[in-house]
């Protein structure tokens, strides 16, 4: 079967069904690839609880210690907890999951050492590229033997789940807060390894949800983006008469948040929630104004909140690679996504939902009100979520829509990431999909019915 790795090679990761596109040769050529292309002596892997994953790590590693690097095998683990191994390691990583896709996808998250992002620009081609190289015209993998001087790795076991969890106690303190009940979706994905460690010994009463490994996802999928799988969630929040509820994505980088209502927190409210501690963390060591970098679909609050505070907030394109590099470039101390991906400058710039979630659960008990009172002043404008649109050109359906607003009194445009269309109280943006045929929708305004408006009148242009 001929392979086209232009299919499996994301932005930003590989990502693919197995064994359709990808199996175990392709794991080990890029095992081989990854230490070619991005050096060093060793490399870090984990993998999450999906049933190829342990044979997918496994041939990576054997790859990898085929051109020369010793290869520390750190087991199941979710995504952040092989950043904080690559981090406190300063080793490059590689992390098998399929984040938040069903069970017969599986992929590699890679990184450099210290946790800085591999994509398209700064080594993912170039990877993809030797691959290809090593691949015949059937699409069978032919992996060169390596140079002669070179001497095979070796594989050896690493535990660091004791150390990511002590390493994230220690960037926020819980130890004093009031009592709080938090329920806990963890989807059967890696939350149900890691939320145990990090949260025991805390003043929380936790009520545990599909906590049990599970890569077949046997109770809905672990991508919380998707309403349809908070409902149980938010369910359980109200029958126990919890505080807070937490749902964790398929790799547990990701966390949603659900008030003691059962109804979600915008993550943009989050950001905004974390970026005012962090600025103040800042702030009191004398960094007078802090950086925080939010994506160009996050909701106008958090740069108000942010100037409010003192510091500067940085609008960037959407997408981790962007995120972490604009943060480097700013020495930033916190940046946020509208997809619930939070970025600290203490956890080497990468993505950790969990230290978000100690975060909110630190702003809850340090006060008496409930979740929806302290969330609601990070709640200024309505929001109309992300919508899809399937469109055949997708060009030629943003300049109509361009065409439809520019020209107005008080309006602005920008191309950051797509087409930005702003007035003086609304704004929406149009992006392209990189990988389907859509168009993503995201629109804002003071009001809901200005809201309702906008929306339904770029979406009117797009869909013809």
């Amino acid at each position: 079967m001929v392979r086209d790795l232009k299919q499996l090679v994301k932005a930003y990761d590989v990502r693919g069904v197995v064994p359709d596109q990808w199996d175990e040769s392709l794991a080990h050529a890029f095992g081989a690839a990854f230490v070619e292309v991005v050096g060093g002596s060793a490399v870090v892997v984990g993998h999450d609880m999906r049933p190829s994953s342990p044979s997918l790590s496994r041939a990576f590693a054997e790859g990898a210690a085929s051109r020369g690097a010793d290869v520390v095998e750190i087991g199941l683990c979710s995504t952040d907890q092989l950043y904080y191994a690559s981090g406190s390691l300063d080793l490059p990583g590689a992390m098998f999951t399929a984040s938040h896709n069903p069970a017969q996808y599986n992929g590699i998250k890679l990184c450099r050492a210290g946790a800085a992002p591999v994509g398209q620009d700064t080594g993912l081609s170039d990877i993809r590229e030797l691959v290809e190289s090593w691949l015949d015209e059937d699409g069978k993998v032919h992996v060169p033997a390596a140079d002669a001087a070179t001497t095979a790795g070796a594989l050896s076991a690493k535990e660091t789940l004791g150390g990511y969890a002590d390493h994230l106690r220690k960037l926020v303190d819980l130890t004093a807060i009031r009592p709080l009940k938090v329920a806990v979706d963890a989807g059967n994905g890696m939350g149900g390894h890691t939320v145990p460690t990090v949260l025991d010994g805390l003043p929380l009463d936790v009520v545990p949800m599909y906590f049990e490994l599970d890569g077949t996802f046997p109770n809905h999928e672990a991508n919380p983006l998707d309403p349809a799988n908070l409902v149980d969630l938010q369910a359980k929040v109200r029958e126990v008469g919890a505080d807070i509820g937490l749902a964790f994505d398929g790799d547990a980088d990701r966390c949603f948040v659900i008030d003691e209502n059962g109804d979600p927190v915008s993550p943009s409210a989050i950001t905004a929630l974390v970026a005012e501690r962090e600025i103040a963390r800042a702030q009191a060591n004398g960094e007078a104004n802090p950086t925080i970098i939010h994506n160009l679909i996050t909701s106008w609050t958090v740069p108000e909140v942010v100037r409010d505070l003192g510091g500067v907030p940085v609008r960037t394109r959407v997408g981790h690679s962007f995120i972490k590099q604009e943060m480097a470039d700013t020495d930033a101390v916190f940046g946020g996504e509208h997809s619930a991906h939070y970025y600290f400058r203490d956890f080497w710039r990468a993505d950790t939902g969990m230290l978000a979630a100690l975060h909110v659960l630190a702003a809850l008990g340090g006060q008496d009100g409930p979740l929806s009172a302290l969330t609601a002043k990070y709640e200024r404008y309505a929001a109309s979520g992300e919508i899809n649109s399937t469109v055949a050109d997708q060009a030629a359906a943003t300049e109509k829509v361009r065409a439809a607003y520019a020209g107005l009194e008080g309006v602005t445009t920008d191309e950051l990431d797509g087409l930005t269309v702003a007035g003086p109280d609304w704004w929406f943006n149009l992006r392209a999909s990189n990988t389907e045929p859509l168009l993503r929708l995201n629109a804002e305004a003071k009001d809901p019915a200005k809201m309702a408006e906008l929306r339904d009148g770029v979406l009117a242009i797009v869909r013809g």
